[in-house]
C-alpha cells in the first residue's frame, strides 16, 4: 500500500475530538508529528500548543489531488493562482531539490514543495508561510525554520477553481528552466531512482495507478465522509462490485488529511490505461451506493467492519 518508511501509524483527531470513529488512540503517535504518544502530547492536559488540523486542505480546489500529491505521488506539478503574486508563475510541486519547502527561481518562478513535514500542526498554514517567504526572497532555496504562528493558510492565498495536475516520470522538471545543472545531477539521479512509475487516471478525480515493482496499485483519494463511504464500499463489496478489473482486490485504505484513500492491488501488467473505463463505471456504482440510505444487512455490516479494520492513517 505504500513505502513503509512513509506510513506512520497516526490518527486524524485532535485533543478536542471525542472518542468514536476516527478518534485517536492515546497510545498511538500524536498526529501532529512530534514523535510522542498522543496521551503525552496533544492528548494531555495542557499538552502541545500547536493546533492540529485533521483536514488541513478542506475548501481548496482539488483537495483530493492535493492530498495524493503530498502523500502518494512521487513527481508531479500543478500551477497555482496566488494572491499577491502578480504575473509571477507559482508552481506546486510534490518534492523540490534538497527537500526544500519552497524555491525562488532565477526565472522568477516560485515553487512550493508539498512533501515537506514541518510538524507545526497545520500543513496548510506551513505551506502558506513557505510560499510567502519565497515570493519575498531573492532566488534561493527557502526554509521554514520556525512555526508560522497565526499567519494565512493556503485557503487564504490560493484562488484556483481547479487543480491541473501533471504527473512526471521523474524529476527532470527541476532543471527544465536552467542553463546549467551543476550540483544537481546526483540529487536528480537519486530522486529518479526512488520514484515509482505513476499515472493519474483521466476518467475520474484523484485516482492514481502506480507500479511499485512486485505489485501494481490503484490508490484513489475520495472526498466523501468516512462513515458514508465505508457504508457504500461495504454494499459494493457484498455485491462483488468493488473489483475494478478482473483479479483486482480492494485490500484496504489509508486515512490521509481527513479523507479516505481506498487501495486496490492489481494484477501485474495491468497498467493505467485499462483502468479508465472500469474506474468510471465503479464511480457510477459508488454514487448509487452512496445514495442508498437503507440499513446495512448483517453481511454488509461485517464487510464494513473488515474494511474499517484495514485502515492505516498516514497523516
Amino acid at each position: 500500500m505504500g513505502k513503509s518508511s512513509r506510513v506512520k501509524n497516526r490518527t486524524s483527531a485532535a485533543a478536542s475530538v471525542p472518542a468514536g470513529e476516527g478518534a485517536v488512540n492515546p497510545r498511538q503517535p500524536c498526529p501532529c508529528g512530534s514523535g510522542k504518544r498522543y496521551k503525552a502530547c496533544h492528548g494531555a492536559a495542557g499538552g502541545a500548543s500547536a493546533v492540529f488540523n485533521a483536514r488541513p486542505f478542506e475548501g481548496l480546489a482539488g483537495e483530493c489531488d492535493l492530498i495524493a500529491l503530498r502523500e502518494l505521488v512521487p513527481a508531479a506539478t500543478a500551477p497555482l493562482q496566488v494572491v499577491g503574486a502578480g504575473d509571477r508563475i507559482v508552481k506546486l510541486c510534490t518534492l523540490l531539490p534538497m527537500a526544500a519547502p519552497a524555491m525562488s527561481r532565477e526565472s522568477g518562478e516560485v515553487w512550493l514543495g508539498l512533501q515537506v513535514q514541518h510538524n507545526y500542526g497545520d500543513p496548510s498554514r506551513d505551506l502558506a508561510a513557505a510560499l510567502q517567504l519565497a515570493l519575498d526572497s531573492e532566488p534561493d532555496l527557502i526554509g521554514l525554520p520556525s512555526a508560522p504562528g497565526e499567519g494565512p493558510r493556503l485557503q487564504d492565498l490560493v484562488t484556483n477553481t481547479s487543480l491541473d495536475v501533471t504527473v512526471h516520470e521523474g524529476f527532470e522538471f527541476w532543471t527544465s528552466d536552467l542553463a546549467a545543472t551543476d550540483g544537481l545531477e546526483d540529487a536528480l539521479a537519486q530522486a529518479n531512482e526512488a520514484a515509482s512509475p505513476t499515472a493519474r487516471l483521466s476518467s475520474v478525480e484523484a485516482a492514481y495507478w502506480t507500479n511499485v515493482g512486485p505489485k501494481e496499485h490503484l490508490r484513489w483519494v475520495m472526498p466523501e465522509p468516512e462513515g458514508e463511504l465505508l457504508d457504500a464500499l461495504a454494499r459494493l463489496h457484498v455485491d462483488g462490485a468493488d473489483v475494478i478489473v478482473p483479479d483486482a482486490r480492494l485490500v484496504g485504505m489509508f486515512r490521509a488529511h481527513g479523507l479516505l484513500v481506498p487501495v486496490w492491488d492489481l494484477p501485474v501488467g495491468t497498467g493505467a490505461e485499462v483502468l479508465e473505463d472500469p474506474a468510471a463505471a465503479f464511480k457510477t456504482a459508488l454514487d448509487q451506493a452512496l445514495a442508498d440510505t437503507s440499513d446495512l444487512t448483517t453481511e454488509q455490516r461485517s464487510a464494513r467492519s473488515g474494511l474499517a479494520n484495514r485502515q492505516v492513517t498516514i497523516r
